[in-house]
């Protein structure tokens, strides 16, 4: 049934010897890339060692069924097995995202509504935080714009953890880019006015920097003096930088360090995740309609989630998820919308084919 996966054997097997080899170790670079197709791969193998197993003993089971009756109950058990490892590798050999297995930066700005909508970034913020700690991730933060009441004009953080089944944060994360909408009685309001803002959110794979190429002469680098919290120091030297990507006019900032050098690094880091989305969009644009609404979402002017207090809902209007638990959905309890994300997603991919 899975005999298009061989390929996929051969190619694990080679891995192994490749990381067998001391000399491979030599080359960092290619270490690392080795070593994170091995990874990606091994889910697949192990599965496909199962299916083969079980497959096995079902067929040896029935043989023997038909002398005993016995071994009927065994056949029963070992076909419900089986499905659920067909189901495991469906899903593994379906066409995906490359960096789905990589960590994620994300980035929250606050946009409509002023104070309302920074103090919402926070709370987004606060929830993916969460999220990353009932996941077991870990969450640094590589540059924040802090309001006086406490939100934030923009925060981007890179969340890392380890990949299940070739998924890491960011394939775990990426379709919560776009713009999200909230709905309720802001602090500021005297009147008890329900008003609505919204603030957007990106999801970028956190990439080597060996896996973009950037060339110096397109970069403008600028620094400047920090502002906003950070302590002595930060606020009284030219530490904080800002890089522009002339060819795409793509612009970062870092001010979070006390040293230029650390800045510059971390923003190097935000404008590696920020071009490898932008080809991302690139490339959607150019093909199916059914992978154009996969990355869509990574684009902030599309609005895709609704957080209506007043009502404690909360819907995501891609695909018609909605739920009454706003609450625990801020809390941290995002595998319901996640997982069904997840299987719209999976059935574009099917549907578009290949691998």
């Amino acid at each position: 049934m899975f005999e298009s996966a061989a390929p996929l054997v051969e190619e694990f097997r080679a891995l192994e010897v490749d990381l067998a080899d001391p000399a491979l170790h030599a080359d960092a670079s290619r270490s690392r890339k080795v070593g994170r197709r091995y990874a990606a791969l091994r889910p697949v193998v192990e599965a496909l060692d199962e299916y083969g197993r079980l497959t096995g003993d079902r067929d040896a089971a029935r043989e023997l069924a038909d002398l005993d009756a016995d071994f009927a109950d065994e056949v029963e058990q070992l076909e419900g097995r089986l499905a659920v490892v067909t189901s495991r590798l469906t899903r593994l050999l379906a066409p995906r995202d490359p960096n789905d297995d990589a960590d994620a930066l994300l980035e929250i700005k606050s946009g409509e509504g002023g104070d309302e909508s920074a103090l919402f970034a926070g709370d987004l913020l606060r929830m993916y935080l969460r999220y990353a700690e009932h996941a077991g991730w870990k969450v640094g933060v590589l540059d924040e714009q802090e309001t006086d009441l406490g939100g934030y004009k923009s925060v981007t953080v890179v969340v890392k953890g380890s990949a299940v089944d070739g998924v890491g944060p960011y394939g775990r994360l990426k379709f919560e880019g776009g713009v999200h909408r909230v709905q309720r009685v802001p602090v500021t309001e005297s009147q008890g006015r329900v008003h609505t803002s919204a603030a957007g959110v990106l999801v970028m794979p956190d990439v080597e920097a060996d896996e973009v190429e950037i060339n110096d002469d397109d970069l403008r680098i600028d620094v400047f003096r920090s502002s906003g919290p950070g302590g002595q120091g930060v606020n009284t030297t030219d530490s904080a930088v800002r890089i522009t990507h002339l060819p795409t006019n793509t612009v970062v900032s870092c001010q979070n360090e006390r040293s230029q050098l650390q800045n510059r690094d971390s923003a190097m880091r935000m404008l590696r995740s920020r071009l490898i989305a932008l080809a991302e969009q690139e490339a959607a644009s150019q093909a199916s309609q059914a992978r154009k609404s996969q990355v869509r979402t990574v684009d902030r002017s599309e609005r895709v989630r609704t957080y209506n207090f007043p009502e404690n809902r909360f819907s995501d209007h891609r695909i018609g998820f909605k739920s009454y638990n706003l609450d625990a959905v801020l809390g941290g309890t995002l595998d319901p919308v996640l997982d069904a994300l997840a299987e719209q997603d999976l059935s574009e991919r099917l549907a578009a084919g290949g691998r």
